[in-house]
């Protein structure tokens, strides 16, 4: 078997990445733009240092559905849609009995109904180019349950799995590729402005491979899905956490 033209290489190709300003996001936005893709990073705000990229930025709230439906307008004046990431997402810490059904609504629309309106919105264009890949960002708290997010942070998440699977079985007809990923908690600037160092010690005894996820390690398996050497994966999430269980 030849494997020489299976390559991270996504010269030409339109990517949005949708919370493309920080963490997981920025990395996948990086990435793509060295591989030669044309970028567009959706988020309420652009990225720090933004000039030293040639991403696009498109200001966007993801609780309102209008705003989506305008963000992919901008992209469609570049003629299609070849990848889509959906890394946004809030996070809040509480017990079940501290939150408010207020809260409760918006995590729920901004880590799972966003998902599923930007899905839709990029799989009708998709299915009229038969070609293209989707990558939802799930977690491993989706996965199992988490020792420090609340209940709507760990639904969410766990629905945007089902919501993978069902749209990759709709899909998949149309030569259209849609997984998860289901990272970990990974070395952003959140998580180190979120616990002490020694709580990221303790987090670290938890972990077999006995280190946190860096971007990296997440950005490489988002491109691994996107590329042709995972043309015959759909409907999975993959883990991404270290070996925990």
């Amino acid at each position: 078997m030849d494997f020489s033209n299976i390559l991270f290489d996504f010269k030409n190709n339109i990517v949005l990445v949708v919370g493309g300003s920080r963490g997981i996001g920025r990395g996948v936005v990086d990435a793509f733009l060295k591989s030669g893709s044309r970028v567009f990073y959706a988020s309420r705000h652009p990225m720090k240092n933004a000039e030293s990229n040639d991403a696009v930025h498109i200001p966007v709230d993801l609780t309102e559905e209008s705003e989506i439906k305008k963000l992919f307008e901008v992209v469609d004046s570049y003629g299609r849609l070849d990848i889509l990431v959906n890394s946004a997402a809030i996070n809040f810490s509480k017990k079940n009995e501290d939150i408010s059904i207020e809260e409760w609504n918006l995590v729920i629309q901004t880590n799972l109904s966003a998902s599923f309106c930007l899905c839709k919105e990029a799989l009708v264009r998709m299915k009229h180019q038969k070609r293209g890949k989707i990558v939802n960002i799930s977690s491993i708290a989706g996965r199992h349950r988490s020792l420090v997010s609340g209940v709507h942070y760990v639904s969410s998440k766990a629905g945007l799995i089902g919501l993978t699977k069902q749209l990759a079985f709709e899909a998949a007809e149309y030569n259209i590729n849609v997984n998860a990923l289901c990272p970990s908690q990974t070395m952003t600037d959140m998580l180190q402005k979120s616990m002490t160092q020694d709580e990221l010690k303790n987090l670290i005894t938890n972990i077999p491979l006995n280190r946190l996820a860096s971007v990296k390690d997440q950005v490489g398996v988002i491109l691994f899905l996107c590329s042709d050497a995972a043309s015959y994966i759909t409907g999975t999430s993959i883990d991404v956490n270290g070996g925990q269980i």
